[in-house]
């Protein structure tokens, strides 16, 4: 039995075949290389721990990327 792992993105739901990290769920978004903040449940997460922490069925995160301008 295939389990499938359901987040929430930005407010929509995304599934997943496999649990990954938060550097590998940047890499499905096409966001690697960008200056992004990210908030799981709630909390911000250090950009350190982005390729140790991976996603569970449940999370819920936020995914805000930088915009320069001037």
């Amino acid at each position: 039995m295939t389990t499938v792992i359901e987040v929430m993105i930005n407010g929509q739901p995304r599934h997943f075949a496999a649990a990954v990290s938060l550097t590998g769920l940047l890499a499905e978004l096409d966001l690697l290389g960008k200056r992004v903040a990210i908030e799981r449940n709630g909390e911000i997460v250090p950009r350190s721990q982005f390729d140790a922490l991976t996603i569970a069925s449940g999370d819920s995160f936020e995914i805000v990327v930088a915009v320069g301008g001037g």
